[in-house]
This record gives structure tokens, sequence and C-alpha cells, in this order.
């Protein structure tokens, strides 16, 4: 049954077609196990295998399994890794939160009808025309008191606690209209999914699904770990389980890849406890300090300004509900007698303060490393990783969830893993054989002509 899942994930196969295809292919035979005069399953047990049999944890287990075997094999020999989200449209759209609480409505008499008809019929059923309204704040508000209303006189009847479907469907209700994320569009926004949430590509591009974030190899595109999150997920958020699932499977980090989003203290704390390299790109949201007018010494904690001028003093402060800042002072004899004094200093102080956060000096160091030129070579082995996220979506569906629910998207999202990395492994033995045979073509070639001088020689 994994054979098969790893099949369908492989050629982005339904799973009715999986079965027609492996009961005419003989290589998809010999791979999934089975003789030609063999009968396979019936393609509505491998729905039942994903949801009852399958576990997120076995699914991480398989994944480790593959990489711990590579690197004992000697087809991972690199020791860079890199870590990138990407996200996957659900599959439903995501509706205004009138229309939801109209279904929700309609559900509570729905069950209503099928367990207590006298209660239904003695409430008010005709629900208010949301699309009527102009005012889209209106609207919801006249949507909630009603469901609210509705909720209300369920509860209040006396065979309430007799009517176990209803029951249900009134709590359901209660808690999605008690979310204040409901009501501002950042909460559930499909009954039909509703772990999916909005997300952002960049500023102004939004998506509706969920986020992938997984660990690779660079050099050699083997993925070692994978996570699966809502839509609204913020990357990085999981970095310390996918790096150590990924120290567990064996594989030695000695480098890091990762863009703006991974630039973060507990972040660059990990990686410089275990001596990896960082290459992150510095954060301007994180690290704002012009470096080319201002630049810091480790060794005497001073900052010194484009001419020179250097610190003299340190104070820490915290203001309310405000993160800690360190302001430098610089020395106002020579800052008085600057000629830039009129750009560099604004109002009537006579003396240069410099603002920063409180691990400016540490990353004042990552960004002068980020400017060099070994550092920009070395970035460029991150782009194997948007050409996987590529791969999984273009060829594999990773671009849109089958089914519903984090917990669905979850083992769609380890198969399809599986199934590149399979994919993957494939195509590196296969190079690894071409090269080895081309190298016996040569050595054979040279090994002749030896021969030939030893007996002209003789």
């Amino acid at each position: 049954m994994a054979k098969l899942l790893i099949l369908q994930y492989l050629y982005n196969l339904s799973d009715v077609r999986v079965i027609e295809e492996v009961s005419l292919n003989l290589a998809y035979m010999w791979f999934v196990g089975i003789n030609p005069d063999e009968e396979l399953p019936d393609a509505s047990l491998l729905a039942k295998f994903r949801t009852q049999r399958l576990k997120d944890t076995s699914m991480d287990d398989i994944i480790q399994e593959v990489v711990h075997q590579c690197i004992e094999k000697g087809i991972i020999k690199s020791h860079g890794l890199s870590i990138d989200a990407t996200h996957t449209a659900a599959n439903t759209t995501k509706k205004v939160p009138e229309r939801i609480m109209k279904h929700l409505a309609k559900k509570i008499f729905k069950t209503l009808d099928r367990e207590n008809g006298k209660i239904l019929s003695e409430m008010d059923t005709n629900i208010p025309d949301y699309k009527a309204m102009e005012n889209h704040e209106e609207a919801k508000t006249v949507m909630k008191t009603y469901l609210e209303e509705v909720i209300a006189k369920v509860q209040e009847s006396n065979e309430f606690s007799d009517m176990p479907c209803t029951q249900d469907a009134i709590t359901e209700a209660t808690n999605i209209i008690s979310d204040e994320k409901f009501i501002l569009q950042k909460g559930i926004r499909s009954l039909i999914d509703q772990d999916a949430r909005v997300g952002y590509k960049s500023k102004t591009d939004s998506f509706f699904g969920y986020k992938v974030e997984f660990a690779m190899i660079p050099e050699e595109r083997i993925i070692t770990a994978i996570e699966v999150s809502d839509g609204a997920y913020v990357d990085g958020s999981k970095f310390e389980d996918l790096y150590k699932r990924t120290k567990t499977s064996g594989f030695d980090i000695k480098e890091f890849y990762g863009d703006k989003g991974y630039f973060r203290k507990p972040i660059l704390d990990i990686l410089k406890e275990d001596q990896v390299e960082t290459i992150i790109p510095v954060s301007a949201s994180v690290y704002k300090l012009d470096d080319s007018k201002f630049s810091y010494n480790k060794d005497s904690d001073q900052w010194f300004c484009e001419r020179g001028n250097y610190t003299i003093s340190k104070k820490c402060r915290r203001q309310k509900n405000k993160a800690a800042m360190l302001t430098y002072t610089f020395d106002k004899k020579v800052c008085i007698n600057c000629p830039n004094i009129n750009q560099c200093i604004n109002g009537k102080s006579k003396v240069k303060q410099l603002s920063v956060g409180i691990n400016a000096g540490e990353y004042y160091e990552y960004s002068q490393r980020s400017k060099t030129a070994e550092f920009q070579e070395k970035y460029k082995k991150r782009a194997s990783h948007e050409w996987k996220n590529g791969e999984m979506k273009r060829f594999h569906g990773l671009d849109r969830a089958r089914g519903y629910g984090l917990r669905s998207m979850t083992i769609q999202a380890k198969l399809t893993v599986l199934a590149v990395n399979l994919k993957r492994i494939a195509s590196l033995v296969s190079s690894y054989f071409a090269c080895f045979k081309q190298s016996f073509f040569w050595i054979n070639i040279f090994l002749r002509n030896f021969r030939c001088e030893l007996s002209r020689s003789a």
C-alpha cells in the first residue's frame, strides 16, 4: 500500500488511476512487488490507508531512514543544509464570515429538522440576506446577531440535551463566532477545511491554504525533514524541529542557507553553538543601521562614524512595551567641530547619539560578511531550493491540497517528499554508474596502451 502511494505521488495520479496504471505497467508491478496475475486492492482502500494507517511520525521515520541510508552508501557527500517554506492552495475557496454564519445557521436547522421538528417550527428560519447590505461591517454584525439568537433559542429548549447532532452543530457555531479572528477574517474561512488560513507571499499577494517548510541538502537536492502548517505560519518558527530531525538522520551540518526570514537571534544562536557557518542575508527589519556611515569594533564595543569620531559612552534604555535599546554617545568635542554636524544631528543637540538594538554589534559582523564575494557565491547554492519547490508543485501536485484539513495536507506533503527523494536518489545513483562506466572505459584504454608500450620495450 505504501508503494502504491509512492507511485501515486511520483506521477501525480488519482486513487483510481494509480490502480489502473499498476494493473497494466510491468515496471510498476515489479516496484510494488506483485505478479501480473495477482489482484490489486480497491482504490477506496488507498484513502482508508492514508487516513487510518499512516501516521505523521511513521512518515518522518521513513524520510529520515532514507537520508540515513544515503549517507551510509556515500550518495550524500556534502555538508550544507537549506530551509525554506512554500505555499499550497487549499482544496476549497475562502468565504466571507457572513456566508459561513449563514451555513452554520442552515446546519443547525438541518439537525433540528431531523431531531426535533417542533422546535424548528417555532423559530424564525428566514436567514437575513447579507448580500443586499452594502456595508460589509453591518452585514457581519447582523449575521452574527441572528446566529447568536438562533443558538440561544435552541439552548433554552428543554429537549436540547436529547439532541446530540444539534449539540454538535451548536458547539461548532459557538466556537467559530467566539473567535475574535473570525470576524476580522483572520481565522476560519471555510467550513469544509477549517484548518486552512489566509497567508501572504508578499505584502500584496495573498493565498488561502497551507505552508510547507522543508530542510534540504542543496548539492544533492535531497529533502531531510518537513513540517506543514496553516497559511498564516511565519517562516522559521519550526526551524529547530527541522534542524534536529536532520541531525538525527546522521547528516553532519557545516553550512546553513536561508533567506532573510531566517535571520533571527534564536536561529543564529543554535547555528553558532553548533559552529555551523551561517549563509543568511541580513534582514533590514532586524538590523536597522546604515553600514556605509557607521562601523563597529567588537573588542572595544565602540561605534565609529564615517568622519572617524567614535562613541565614548553607552546606556541601555527600555521603553514601555518596547524592546531594549542601546544608546551610544559620540565625543561632543569632535562632533561640534565636524563639518557634517547639520546633516548628522537634528534639533538643538550638539552631540550625536546612535540608538541600536541589543544585538546590533553581533549583527554587524553578519552584515559585513554578507557583502563579501565568498558569501555571495555560497548563497547561490540556495537556488536549488526554489527548483525543488517548482518540481513538487508542477509535477507532483503540491500546488494544491488533495484533501481537507491539516492532517491530510501533512500526509500529502510527506508522501510527495518521499517520492521526489526516491526519484532524486535514482538519478544520483544512475549518474554515479555512468561516471564509473566512463572512468572504466578510459582506464581500460590506458591499460591497453600501457601493455603496448611494455611489448615494444621488450
